[in-house]
């Protein structure tokens, strides 16, 4: 089999493989409300929150998180200011 048709048909399957991925959604880009509503349809989401930085965000009350851990509140920056969201982080024992 020539070479120019197995080219032609691995370039179009990458092209289709790499359309199918999406980009993360960028807490910069929408509202706090907007932020709050896809985590909660989503149960848990990536966000971008910097130009190279994310981390998942998950709903206050929900098992979206890996024992031990839970969900801690933490911010994010979107469009109108600081927003509170939770991610998961595991506790702190206080040892003494």
């Amino acid at each position: 089999m020539p070479a120019r048709p197995i080219v032609s048909t691995a370039a179009a399957i990458l092209l289709a493989a790499t359309s199918m991925a999406y980009g993360r959604p960028d807490a910069r880009t929408m509202t706090c409300e907007q932020t709050h509503q896809l985590i909660q349809s989503r149960r848990a989401v990536v966000l971008s929150t910097g130009r190279n930085t994310y981390d998942r965000y998950v709903r206050q009350y929900g098992n979206e998180c890996d024992w031990p851990e839970a969900p801690v509140t933490s911010y994010v920056r979107t469009l109108d200011g600081q927003c509170r969201v939770h991610r998961c982080e595991e506790p702190v024992l206080g040892l003494r």
